[in-house]
C-alpha cells in the first residue's frame, strides 16, 4: 500500500456544449458520500432548473474500491456515473468528487455519445486540476514528563508528526499522526533522547 497519495488542492469547473446541451464539470475535494451530498446540494442552488447532476467520487485513495461511488440522475443506465467514476479512477488522484450539470439541448445524443460527453469535462479537467500530496499518517501516542516535552516536540517536527492532543495531568500524554516510513527511526530517536525513558505507543 502506498504511503502517500495525490489529492485535489483546489476546485476546478469546466464548461462545454456538446450538440446544444450544455455541460459543466465540477472537480472537487471528496471524502465521503456525504460531503458529495453537501457539495451537490449547493451546485443545485447555483446552477438551478439542470436537466441532470450527475456525480462520482473516489473518496479515500486512488486505488480504494470501497469508498466510492457514482449516479446516472435520471440519465440512461451506465451513460453517465459509470464513465465519469472511470475517468476519476484513471486519475490517480485520492479524494477526489465530480459533478456533471447538464442543461439539455433539444438533441440526443445516445448512450455511446452521452459517455463521450460526460467523461469528455472530467478527463479535461484532470488535466489541469491542482494537486498536493497527502502522506497517510498512523497514529500514535507518547507519554513524557513536562521537561522533556519541548525536546518531544522538536523530535516530532523532524519526522513530519501531527501533534493532535496534549493531555496535561501529573505527566503529558500527547495524541499524534506519523507517517508510517518514520515510525522505526522515531522509536530509536526517542530512546536515544531520553536513554530508553520514552517509549512511543502505535495503533496496529
Amino acid at each position: 500500500m502506498s504511503e502517500s497519495y495525490l489529492i485535489p488542492a483546489a476546485e476546478l469547473l469546466i464548461e462545454e456544449e456538446i450538440k446544444h446541451s450544455r455541460f459543466i464539470s465540477f472537480l472537487f475535494h471528496c471524502q465521503s458520500a456525504e460531503e458529495l451530498k453537501c457539495v451537490l446540494t449547493n451546485v443545485k442552488v447555483e446552477y438551478p432548473g439542470a436537466n441532470h447532476y450527475c456525480y462520482a467520487f473516489v473518496g479515500g485513495a486512488p486505488n480504494d474500491s470501497v469508498n466510492m461511488g457514482s449516479s446516472d440522475d435520471g440519465e440512461p443506465s451506465g451513460s453517465a456515473g459509470r464513465p465519469m467514476l472511470a475517468a476519476l479512477q484513471g486519475a490517480n488522484i485520492g479524494e477526489l468528487g465530480a459533478i456533471v450539470i447538464r442543461y439539455f439541448g433539444g438533441t440526443k445524443l445516445g448512450v455511446g455519445g452521452l459517455v463521450r460527453a460526460y467523461s469528455s469535462g472530467i478527463k479535461q479537467a484532470i488535466v489541469q486540476l491542482e494537486t498536493q500530496l497527502k502522506q497517510i499518517r498512523y497514529p500514535g501516542s507518547l507519554v513524557c514528563e513536562y521537561h522533556q516535552l519541548k525536546d518531544v516536540e522538536h523530535l516530532f517536527t523532524q519526522f513530519d508528526v501531527l501533534i493532535e492532543d496534549k493531555l496535561f495531568s501529573d505527566k503529558i500524554v500527547i495524541q499524534f499522526a506519523i507517517p508510517k516510513a518514520f515510525k522505526q527511526q522515531l522509536k530509536l530517536d526517542l530512546a536515544t533522547l531520553s536513554k530508553g525513558q520514552l517509549k512511543a505507543e502505535f495503533e496496529e
